[in-house]
């Protein structure tokens, strides 16, 4: 078992985790499709690793900052400032009962609040399971009644800067209470941080209700602050994160405590080059797994200074605002998604508003969340100052941590390192390989497309199972290929050992035989100096069976259509061969998103399949998916006598 892993690596590692026991191993068996499990018979307590143990020597270190563009505040913690918020916070928890395996549920803004929460769950040995704030009332029901929580952690509101969102307000309009009617299960407790300068939540205090200030206060009074760490095993949860389920049924993403501080304190230091002292600003909810991973745990785990920022990349208050707090804070390493950047280059496509700031500080920018196409790396890298380098990488909800990237931590010229269209080189803890299709067979030559999938073991972050959901874990993930773990992506690894993620595997395009990739033609696509942001899908075709239709979003400025359109034909005929068939184009005023930047590609597909349209809970604006299936419309794009689109009302 010990040459599937390096144990040295991941020995020495483990070694810098502060256990109350230490594992009798490196790896060990499991039953289940996924037979293994790493530091077995380990005890320790993330909380204690993340604040604890940095308290005596990074006492008055910065730990948290906390910038709001959308309330116009900033507040620093010291790692002293938020141990103790998180001790009263876990005695408000323990007061109640609440132990360690009961789970709570935290839907909340990015708020100090909320990351005071976390750490006190983990304190407790509790599992917390976050829904991203605003979340629809019936997806929320969904988690309440998948996990059960014994409190939910909630908000009087959330900010955007154009609008306020109902979490708990009034109780027509309150988010949370429609989910309450909708769910199953009954939450006895629900603490409400009610948010300064608003309107304040209705409270009743007889189904439950409490006020977030007046608990904590509570608690301090009586010097109830629960200054233990209570031990948790190795294979014990620590957090459980929904994901969206192909069924309709959301999918719990089980982490656990060993595998999980393991590889983060590691990959903190050796992928995104972050050590003790150092600042990282990762933009990200923490509603998704990137923020769990390094707005939170990774950079206190190591003993990092980390922002939480409130707010958008443009619009609160322009395009510039990432650069404010690299510059304001001396961000080193910084990770956003694609989208994100591609937002900011569509409103600041001369990168005016960074000149604006210092950005010497940062040396490197990380892109992952969906495919990195060059040219937005391109866009970033001739913004940045020239000793930073932008950096792609390749991970999930499922695997926690990245399995591609460019090193950033070790490698001694990073941006000689970087082959952009790549994800990077496989991270160690990781064996990527591409299978051959509806097959086990592993390629052996460079460059052959098929499916990527993770070969067993997997690394130590990666999740160990479902929440309460042993079959769908076994069905969702291994089934398909026994031994391996399915990413779900299509792509290869070229002679240089960079891994190149395509698409997903419903994303490729059968072309009168020819399996040809969306992302390689959306790589051509983009590439045109008109076109901001463009998603390909499988447009029907009775000859052909499948031939590409472009999605354009257009940078600034007006451009005759039939001309752009000839133009993107020759480029693809040129760069890809006339096998693409592409020929087809509409442009749309944006396209439709989740709230973590991931284009809605599927969605898209349904609609020109002629398939009734299932509105996503995730989706960030639903009146763009709405706009595109007008325009599709009217171009006769959607099969005649197709399931009528209807908005929903979120």
């Amino acid at each position: 078992m010990n040459q599937l892993i390096d144990q040295d690596l991941w020995q020495a590692a483990s070694d810098k985790i502060d256990w109350f026991t230490k594992p009798t191993s490196i790896l060990g068996p499991r039953p289940g499709p996924n037979p293994y499990t790493w530091f077995p018979n380990g005890q320790l307590n993330t909380c204690y690793n993340c604040l604890d143990r940095h308290v005596s020597t990074l006492g008055n270190q910065p730990c948290l900052i906390w910038d709001s563009s959308v309330t116009e505040t900033q507040r620093t913690y010291t790692y002293a400032q938020v141990l103790d918020r998180v001790q009263v916070l876990a005695g408000v928890f323990h007061s109640y009962g609440i132990q360690k395996g009961d789970t709570i549920l935290i839907y909340m803004p990015m708020v100090p609040e909320a990351v005071f929460a976390f750490l006190a769950c983990a304190r407790l040995g509790i599992v917390h399971s976050v829904v991203f704030g605003g979340f629809a009332p019936k997806e929320l029901a969904k988690r309440i009644d998948a996990c059960k929580p014994k409190l939910v952690l909630t908000a009087s509101c959330g900010i955007e800067p154009k609008r306020v969102i109902p979490y708990k307000r009034k109780v027509y309009s309150s988010l949370l209470e429609a989910a309450m009617k909708l769910s199953s299960h009954h939450v006895p407790i629900r603490i409400v941080f009610q948010r300064p300068g608003q309107q304040r939540a209705l409270m009743n205090y007889a189904q439950g209700d409490r006020d977030f200030d007046q608990e904590m206060e509570r608690i301090e009074s009586k010097g109830k602050h629960f200054k233990e760490c209570v031990p948790v095993g190795s294979d014990d949860p620590l957090y459980v994160l929904y994901t969206s389920g192909t069924t309709g049924v959301p999918k719990g993403v089980v982490r656990s405590n060993g595998g999980h501080a393991v590889v983060l304190q590691w990959s903190i230091d050796y992928v995104f080059n972050i050590r003790r002292g150092d600042t990282i600003f990762t933009a990200s909810d923490i509603g998704w797994a990137v923020s769990h991973s390094y707005t939170i745990y990774g950079p206190m785990l190591i003993g990092a200074t980390t922002i939480l920022y409130e707010g958008k990349p443009i619009g609160s208050p322009d395009a510039g605002t990432f650069w404010r707090l690299v510059s304001d804070y001396n961000v080193k390493s910084m990770f956003t998604a694609p989208t994100a950047v591609r937002a900011i280059a569509r409103e600041d496509p001369q990168g005016l508003l960074a000149k604006k700031y210092d950005l010497s500080s940062l040396t490197s920018l990380f892109l992952a969340g969906e495919r990195s196409d060059p040219e937005t790396l391109k866009w970033c890298q001739n913004l940045v100052h020239k000793n930073c380098t932008v950096i792609d990488n390749y991970w999930s909800t499922e695997l926690g941590s990245p399995v591609t990237a460019t090193c950033a931590g070790v490698e001694k010229d990073v941006r000689a390192a970087v082959k952009w269209g790549s994800a990077g080189k496989q991270v160690p803890g990781s064996r990527i390989v591409v299978l051959k299709e509806d097959s086990l067979q592993e390629t052996t030559e460079p460059n052959q497309f098929g499916n990527i999938v993770l070969k067993l073991p997997l690394p130590p972050g990666a999740f160990p199972g479902l929440w309460e959901n042993e079959d769908g874990y076994k069905t969702s993930y291994f089934d398909k290929f026994p031994g391996y773990f399915d990413t779900g992506d299509a792509g290869l690894i070229d002679e240089q050992g960079f891994v190149h993620i395509m698409s997903r595997t419903d994303d490729i395009i059968n072309i009168a035989g020819h399996r040809l990739s969306t992302g390689t033609i959306e790589e051509i696509l983009i590439s045109h100096p008109m076109v901001a942001e463009c998603c390909v899908v499988p447009l029907p075709d009775k000859l052909k069976g499948h031939v590409p239709l472009g999605i354009l979003v257009l940078s600034h400025g007006s451009v005759d259509e039939p001309t752009l359109l000839k133009e993107l034909v020759h480029a693809t005929r040129r760069d890809l061969g006339a096998i693409a068939c592409f020929e087809t184009a509409v442009v749309v005023p944006k396209l439709p998103k989740t709230r973590s930047g991931k284009v809605l590609r599927r969605s898209v597909r349904e609609m020109v399949d002629g398939k009734k349209i299932n509105m996503p809970a995730t989706i960030e604006d639903e009146d763009t998916l709405y706009d595109i299936y007008n325009i599709l419309k009217s171009r006769n794009l959607i099969p005649s006598g197709a399931p009528g689109f209807v908005k929903a009302k979120l």
